[in-house]
């Protein structure tokens, strides 16, 4: 092969992977923004009275009137490493617990899924 060409080549692909790498910190950039977007949205619904009402039942750092009946949220990324988990726990808590006080805010349409993720952003940086 001729060196030309492969200076060209070997350009290109230089190229491709400098592109490669802005995509990806871009999309990281990107990724955090949403993220904490969803953190602060989350926070908001789960202290909103129509809507979540976290606090209704649970003590949550920085809410006002905390209830005692459920457990405080502390350590969530502990106690829920798998989101999933956590997502299924505010949908339908009956499904883990048919006895729970905790109302399964995704089957009675309380909150949607979207909010319900949302929600669970939140709660996992507590």
């Amino acid at each position: 092969m001729h060196k030309p060409l492969m200076k060209i080549r070997a350009a290109l692909k230089l190229l491709a992977l400098s592109v490669t790498v802005v995509m990806s910190m871009l999309v990281s950039m990107t990724s955090a923004a949403s993220t904490a977007d969803d953190v602060a949205e989350g926070k908001k619904l789960a202290f909103d009275r129509s809507k979540g009402n976290c606090l209704a039942c649970h003590a949550i750092e920085g809410g006002d009137l905390a209830g005692n009946t459920g457990p405080p949220m502390i350590m969530m990324q502990a106690r829920y490493p798998d989101r999933s988990n956590l997502s299924q726990q505010i949908a339908d808590p009956t499904i883990r617990n048919p006895n729970t006080l905790m109302p399964p805010f995704g089957r009675h349409g309380i909150l949607t899924d979207t909010e319900i993720e949302k929600i669970t952003t939140y709660l996992l940086t507590l």
